[in-house]
């Protein structure tokens, strides 16, 4: 990805980071010389020079009666970028009021591809502080591995107790083994039950993943279906060995 698309991702204009990123190569240097370099007319580029020192990207300073800028160093991005995350959540318990306003029906979300079901995968990491589930492990870690490591260790970090239902498998078992060590409570199911995913439920949702052929997660929030999900999980749970 191009460098002024990476900041325009984090909430910089396209001629700002045209801008910025001219006068971070120049190191300084006047109104003219940076138009120049980023290729936007001078009037233009004083007007953004300006909208980027108030935002502390860049700094002025004159130099025989001329106005030099120079380029904050980059990890201003960085903290311009956090202060807008850090606003969105300030507004999130607001923002989350006014859809329970409203909601009625179940709301359902799809993601294709690996590296979306990462996403689903810390959403569970944010919102969980317990889950249950239902696995094929032996897909997981083939499929998902590096991922679900970094799961494991955010889940274990976080102190969220899993209990799962996995296939009787060699790596089913091992899993079991290891379980109070990783904040886990496992039972084992007959491995003549053949399926190819994974399931978690927590709070209102729960997550379906599936890890052949096409890989996406599917993802569902209402109540009454995570009670659902929850019923059926309790009902097989009771009926396992421990």
């Amino acid at each position: 990805m191009k460098l002024d698309t990476i900041l325009q991702t984090f909430g910089l204009k396209p001629k700002e980071a045209a801008i910025y990123l001219a006068t971070l190569e120049l190191g300084s240097g006047s109104v003219q010389k940076i138009a120049s370099k980023a290729g936007v007319i001078r009037s233009t580029t004083y007007e953004v020079l300006e909208v980027l020192r108030e935002k502390s990207l860049v700094t002025t300073f004159l130099k025989k009666h001329i106005r030099y800028y120079s380029a904050e160093d980059p990890n201003q991005i960085v903290h311009f970028a956090e202060s807008r995350v850090a606003t969105l959540k300030e507004a999130l318990p607001e923002l989350n009021a006014l859809v329970g306003k409203n909601r009625r029906r179940p709301t359902v979300r799809f993601y294709e591809g690996k590296e979306e079901m990462g996403i689903v995968f810390n959403e569970i990491l944010t919102e969980a502080d317990t889950l249950i589930g239902l696995s094929s492990t032996d897909d997981l870690f083939r499929e998902m591995g590096e991922v679900h490591k970094h799961f494991l260790a955010k889940r274990i970090a976080k102190k969220i107790p899993l209990r799962v239902i996995l296939r009787d498998t060699p790596f089913g078992r091992e899993r079991q083994r290891k379980g109070p060590q990783e904040l886990r409570d496992a039972r084992l199911m007959s491995a003549e039950q053949s399926f190819h995913g994974q399931m978690y439920t927590w709070k209102n949702k729960f997550a379906q993943f599936s890890f052949k052929d096409d890989f996406v997660a599917v993802v569902t929030e209402s109540k009454e279906l995570a009670d659902m999900q929850r019923a059926l999980f309790e009902n097989l749970w009771a009926l396992l060995p421990r």
